[in-house]
């Protein structure tokens, strides 16, 4: 499996995501715009309030994709013997690609958990090796392949 591809992969995501939040935020800025031309009052500045605060949760959503796409951009792809940042992990059957916290994906007919390291499966596997077992949520884990 090309792991530089599946971070090329997880970056496309990411990128979607930011030019989706990018393309709210002005949405949200022409909104805004509109409102100041509109008739004053208690109304008036209720609204003006209201797209300003969603255009701070979209400003703060849009930093947390950025630092995504930033260690994403700082993966390391080659092969390793034990998981870090950048593995990927089979359990069970089930891969874990240790980067960023994006979700499931599917990649190359299979379908990858795309966890951040600061997730508890990423914490999890940070330092494992092919054989060890591990215990997640009451379940058995084994590590079948690190890549």
């Amino acid at each position: 499996m090309d792991k530089q591809k599946l971070v090329e992969l997880c970056l496309s995501i990411v990128n979607k995501k930011l030019a989706v939040i990018q393309q709210a935020i002005d949405g949200y800025k022409v909104d805004l715009l509109s409102e100041s031309k509109s008739s004053a009052g208690d109304k008036h500045e209720t609204g003006r309030a209201m797209l300003q605060l969603e255009m701070e949760k979209l400003g703060q959503q849009y930093q947390t994709v950025l630092v995504q796409k930033e260690g994403l951009a700082k993966i390391n792809s080659s092969e390793t013997t034990k998981a870090r940042v950048g593995s990927l992990v089979m359990l069970n059957g089930i891969y874990y690609f240790i980067a960023s916290s994006i979700g499931q994906i599917n990649y190359e007919e299979k379908t990858i958990m795309v966890v951040s390291v600061n997730s508890p499966i990423g914490r999890l596997l940070l330092g494992k090796e092919k054989g060890m077992v591990l215990l997640f949520n009451g379940k058995q884990l084994k590590v079948e392949e690190v890549l």
